[in-house]
């Protein structure tokens, strides 16, 4: 391990009261505590099956495997898959052997288009990319589903459970979710996006797949709208006592470990332990950031965790100032990124500030009612060791875009949100950019800015020749809960 990251490790244990490290070795006693202090802890299986705690908190681990800088160095030379069974094992426990973890990552990762997975590419002498979009849907979010939807059926096989999953997407959890339930035994997945604002290729990702336990509903409001009516249904006793709810949101502890790997895979790539990188990240929901910090909390060398935000800026105003205040969403060509409030948050606040679940439950309350908060002290500091923060608009996205195309790389405007951030920055270490989705899902926006129109990869070559299916809803709770009451099956 650096010097630097050594000294920075030291501090971030002097200032925070950070949980006590769990050697890999411990894995088989991982459980699970939520955010808000009052739910019973989990184990690994009963954690991916809930999704969202029962006192509205988000669960995360009671303590950070740690890594040493020879086990870090030992992955250089391991495969994605081999890489991820490392990484994920101690979150896992005894959930599942490491022969049941293999197989589930050796099905879920064989069904990506590049042998590496999520590949690093090179723009210059400091600039990487981190290509997440080799999935069946295109996008950064099927590193996680797919992986999801295998948990889900393995831990359902041999029970009489039915799953009802609820939903809410800005753009692409939606479409990555569908493809990986689609069709499963014991699942139904009910997905809300707000109508008229994600793209054309997003919603036909979703809306043409045509599987009986799939229900996409567009809902009349934005993202923040869907994000809340979930959360209301999973918070209201009557409606979540009918049904055997889960998340596939990033709110789900599964998610977000998955995502760990590849900030693994990238790091060890470029030099780690001995090299520290900085990792910049187009970002809304929180939760691919979140993931970083959790790789970093575990041992691995990070420099810089850059949190990029388009002009819904509110994670970029929460880190500089410790102003997390919403305000109206407004719409950009980064649809995914047009949020004002960030779920996974919660989870840097809880983690920052003393694992003090009381507090946070009483902070997220004046919150919810608000609207507006500030940070704490010691959350500011938290997040203040781990997180650099920028602010992109339209103009400096279009910018980054085109200079991309100058080597012949056509960036979508998440990636390209992310890389401003990334030129902006001079940390004096190997930058990578996460590249969250693929040009080709947001065509009329590369064009406009590059003058290119990505061409449509062939496995979604006919996407607009299918048909469509999907519910046009008011954004109330009493609209949508009985809609999903009528077609979800009750709890047996």
């Amino acid at each position: 391990m650096t010097d630097w990251c050594e000294a920075l490790l030291g501090d971030a244990k002097a200032t925070l009261a950070l949980p006590p490290p769990c050697h890999p070795a411990n894995a088989r006693r991982m459980r699970y505590q939520s955010t808000r202090g009052q739910a019973p802890l989990l184990g690994f299986r009963d954690v991916t099956l809930a999704g969202l705690a029962s006192d509205g908190g988000l669960y995360v681990p009671e303590a950070w495997p740690q890594f040493t800088p020879d086990q870090i160095a030992a992955m250089a030379d391991l495969s994605y898959v081999e890489t991820a069974v490392r990484v994920m094992q101690p979150f896992v426990g005894d959930a599942l052997t490491e022969a049941e973890l293999r197989e589930l990552c050796t099905q879920a990762y064989g069904r990506f288009s590049h042998a590496a997975v999520t590949p690093l590419v090179q723009l210059d002498h400091r600039h990487w990319l981190l290509e997440l979009f080799h999935g069946p849907t295109l996008a950064f979010k099927d590193v996680a589903l797919q992986l999801l939807g295998l948990l889900f059926e393995k831990f359902l096989t041999g029970t009489t459970t039915h799953l009802t999953i609820v939903g809410a997407t800005s753009g692409d959890t939606g479409s990555a979710a569908i493809d990986a339930v689609a069709g499963r035994h014991g699942i139904d997945i009910f997905m809300l996006h707000p109508k008229g604002r994600v793209s054309d290729v997003q919603r036909r990702q979703m809306t043409t797949v045509l599987a009986p336990n799939v229900h996409n509903i567009a809902i009349e409001g934005s993202f923040d709208d869907a994000q809340a009516l979930v959360k209301a249904m999973f918070n209201d006793p009557d409606f979540a006592g009918r049904f055997t709810l889960s998340a596939v949101n990033s709110i789900n502890w599964a998610r977000l470990m998955a995502q760990i790997v590849y900030y693994f895979y990238a790091a060890v790539r470029l030099g780690a332990p001995q090299v520290a990188p900085v990792f910049a990240v187009p970002t809304g929901n929180f939760g691919d950031v979140f993931a970083g910090y959790a790789a970093a909390r575990m041992g691995l060398p990070i420099r810089r965790l850059i949190v990029a935000t388009n002009v819904n800026d509110i994670l970029h105003r929460a880190i500089a100032s410790g102003d997390y205040s919403a305000g109206d969403v407004t719409p950009t060509a980064a649809p995914s990124m047009d949020i004002q409030v960030s779920s996974n948050f919660e989870r840097l606040l809880f983690d920052a500030g003393a694992r003090d679940g009381a507090a946070l439950a009483e902070q997220m309350r004046g919150f919810e009612a608000s609207k507006a908060m500030r940070l704490t002290n010691a959350q500011q500091q938290g997040a203040a060791r781990w997180f650099a923060s920028d602010r992109i608009d339209a103009a400096e996205m279009a910018q980054a875009m085109r200079w991309a195309a100058d080597s012949d790389l056509i960036l979508d405007p998440h990636t390209a949100i992310g890389l401003a951030a990334a030129r902006r920055a001079d940390l004096g270490a190997p930058m990578v950019t996460l590249a969250t989705a693929h040009p080709a899902k947001f065509r009329d926006a590369v064009e406009r800015a590059t003058g290119t129109r990505p061409r449509m990869p062939n496995r979604i070559g006919d996407l607009f020749d299918r048909e469509e299916r999907y519910d046009v809803l008011p954004a109330t709770f009493e609209a949508v809960s009985a809609h999903i009451a009528e077609r979800a099956t009750p709890r047996g």
